[in-house]
């Protein structure tokens, strides 16, 4: 008969407890709870996302198919889907969004030094949304298409660690780049981004805070290139120039010059510029 410690208690044991607990007092999240409390309800979250379960009632059947070593991977309370789904209903989400900031401020340091395969030291990040399709009956405040409800997660990801910095949910409605006005730039990071975050005016307030971003143009933007830089164009690289944009209201947005690079990846026969 196995006498250890399972897997997930092992993971589990390196949560900062004392962490969980203010943040728990800080939103009064158990209470008025008799069972099923805030630290049960983040054991059942955090265990169906290392297995991939894909619904509350899925979390359900298979915990309970464990029910004998529930208490041995910490979970306290009993696995109803009812009192499971009251609890992500009524219980402040705060409780777990500053658990989160506090893991991450515990993990970025870890990564701090992990190579990025690039000769640079800066801090680089990667924004990016995602689409989530729901169910317009059940999700009816999501509205997004005559059809059919959607959310957008709006992320920004330390590439360092792969790890997550900023989280947003919003409607479907919401554009890709109000994101940029929800967001601090920090000072010497470089950002990454697609097209759906070309906005002058916001990149420019970007600029003059010290942060860099790379960025695709589109094919409507207009531009003067004001000297060139020696390429290696067998590594795909097709040009280098400084440009200042002519366009009437982009050059009054951003009036300092930019950097555009074309490239050719010869792999996937494309161009990026």
């Amino acid at each position: 008969m196995f006498s250890g410690e399972y897997i997930f208690s092992q993971v589990m044991d390196h949560l900062p407890m004392h962490t969980f607990r203010k943040c728990v007092e800080r939103y009064s999240g158990n209470r008025y709870v008799k069972s099923f409390n805030c630290f049960d309800q983040f054991l059942c979250m955090a265990f169906g996302q290392l297995t991939h379960r894909e619904s509350l009632r899925d979390i359900e059947i298979c915990l309970r198919a464990h029910n004998p070593k529930l208490y041995h991977i910490g979970i306290r309370g009993g696995i109803s889907r009812n009192t499971f789904s009251n609890a992500n209903k009524t219980r402040d989400w705060r409780i777990y969004a500053d658990f989160a900031n506090a893991l991450i401020k515990i993990a970025r340091p870890l990564y701090s030094r992990e190579d990025l395969g690039l000769e640079m030291k800066n801090t680089v990040y990667a924004l990016d949304a995602s689409t989530i399709d729901l169910c317009m009956s059940v999700f009816p405040w999501a509205l997004f298409r005559s059809t059919k409800s959607a959310v957008k997660l709006h992320t920004l990801l330390d590439l360092r660690g792969n790890i997550p910095i900023f989280m947003h949910i919003s409607d479907g409605k919401m554009h890709d780049v109000n994101a940029l006005d929800l967001l601090i730039p920090e000072t010497g990071a470089f950002y990454i981004m697609d097209r759906g975050y070309l906005d002058f005016t916001r990149l420019y307030r970007w600029h003059t805070a010290g942060a860099y971003f790379v960025i695709r143009a589109k094919s409507n933007t207009k531009f003067k290139r004001r000297y060139s830089r020696p390429v290696e164009m067998n590594k795909g690289v097709i040009c280098d120039h400084t440009v200042v944009l002519t366009g009437l209201n982009s050059s009054a947005a951003y009036p300092k010059t930019l950097r555009r690079i074309h490239y050719y990846d010869s792999e996937t026969e494309k161009h990026f510029n």
